[in-house]
């Protein structure tokens, strides 16, 4: 079954369940293992504008008051180079109108923007968590742990405490807040997510990530080509999943196990991604050998989560190929895709779910895995009755350069 979403009504896993003859309960399912963790439920929201890209430029330039015809060239190359076809957005021009002096070159913004982003990334962090609690079924205070993702607000106390009150969950609710990961923070969280539910009998987990691109919007400039890689390639939204280890029969519907997690940094790369807070909000500069350095590491990468698999099976399975595996990729973007699928040598098909997120809601930093992830739910109930693929590799890629990977088991 999709995710819920902000529009989805309380009753639409019921209607679901009935259209398909009772639902998930129904299908022939992979047991999960003894003490893995498990996504139990899967939830997304996102700003109420959407901007399809063909009208991105003139809408930025106009906003912008920019001027220069070369900037806007090549805002229009880039905007078709990514494949992104929509996004949304917190950014409208009633904040424009409110705020002018985001769009002053070289104006100190760094409080306005915080006061638009904070609030707006929490607003949307509940929307996507209702959403997934939704679909769990199980009362939101059953949660007993948040794990909180967000390279978008900054303040004391975070996003977590807020988030922990909007949900009216326990005051005794274990919290974890993650900040300014980029985009391996989703990654990060399934982690540190399945490591609590592994360790705490009984725990459930809620994941939840939210980022905007407030922090970082300025009045495009030549001097800057990654602003205009930015308004190109990355838009908003929020995502939340629910991890718990030993799922309920008959009150919990798990569609993928978290078998094995590993993170690494590459040594020497610290510059590549670089993120600095100004006065002005955030700057990123991002090295163009980005893809070369992901592409000369990635298969070492991959085998060493892939090697666990014959160990999970107790060692009575040949070794997998990369084409015998579904694949979660963080879209990055095409140029990350595009490398990964080249080296690894993967059928075209096994990137299509990363693809369609990225084409259907830009590069979202830390929320973008869990996009692929309902994608990647849907493509594997659908392969159900021909005995889809069994283990995959979630994998995502971010400053450090750090790479996270996640051995998952499809339940479905």
């Amino acid at each position: 079954m999709p995710s819920v979403d902000e529009n989805d009504n309380g009753s639409s896993i019921q209607q679901q369940q009935q259209q398909s003859g009772g639902g998930a309960a129904q299908r022939s399912k992979r047991a999960p293992t003894p003490g893995k963790a498990t996504v139990l439920a899967i939830g997304k929201a996102f700003p109420s504008q959407i901007i399809p890209q063909e009208c991105l430029v003139e809408g930025y330039i106009r906003d912008t008051k920019c001027v220069d015809s070369y900037v806007k060239e090549k805002l229009e190359r880039l905007c078709k180079n990514t494949t992104v076809k929509t996004r949304y957005t917190v950014m409208s021009k009633e904040i424009l109108d409110k705020y002018p002096e985001l769009a002053t070159e070289g104006s100190p913004t760094i409080k306005q923007k915080l006061e638009i982003a904070n609030p707006a990334v929490v607003d949307m962090a509940t929307r996507a968590s209702r959403a997934c609690i939704n679909q769990w079924g199980r009362p939101a205070q059953d949660i007993t742990h948040i794990v909180y993702v967000s390279s978008s607000e900054i303040r004391l106390p975070g996003g977590d405490l807020y988030l922990a009150n909007q949900l009216g969950l326990r005051n005794d609710v274990g919290r974890v807040m993650l900040y300014f990961l980029g985009c391996y923070g989703g990654a990060t969280g399934l982690r540190v997510a399945k490591d609590i539910a592994e360790n705490n009998p009984g725990s459930r987990v809620l994941l939840t990530t939210s980022e905007t691109t407030i922090l970082g919007f300025r009045p495009p400039n030549k001097d800057r080509p990654y602003d205009l890689v930015g308004a190109a390639l990355f838009g908003d939204g929020a995502a939340a999943v629910i991890v718990g280890a030993n799922p309920i029969v008959g009150e919990e519907d798990p569609f993928m196990e978290l078998n094995y997690a590993v993170q690494q940094f590459l040594p020497g790369t610290h510059g590549v991604i670089d993120g600095r807070l100004c006065e002005e909000g955030i700057n990123f500069k991002l090295g163009r050998d980005l893809p070369q350095k992901i592409e000369a590491n990635i298969e070492e990468f991959c085998r060493k989560l892939m090697a666990k698999i014959i160990i999970s099976n107790n060692m009575n399975n040949k070794r997998k190929e990369f084409n015998d595996l579904f694949w979660a990729v963080h879209p990055g973007g095409p140029a990350i895709l595009n490398k990964l699928e080249s080296t690894l040598k993967l059928s075209s098909e096994k990137l299509e779910c990363s693809r369609k997120a990225l084409m259907d809601y830009g590069n979202v930093s830390s929320n973008t895995i869990f996009y692929v992830m309902e994608y990647m739910k849907e493509y594997l109930e659908k392969k159900n009755e021909e005995e889809g693929e069994e283990w995959g590799l979630a994998l995502a890629f971010g400053p450090g350069i750090t790479f996270e990977g996640i051995l998952m088991r499809s339940l479905c």
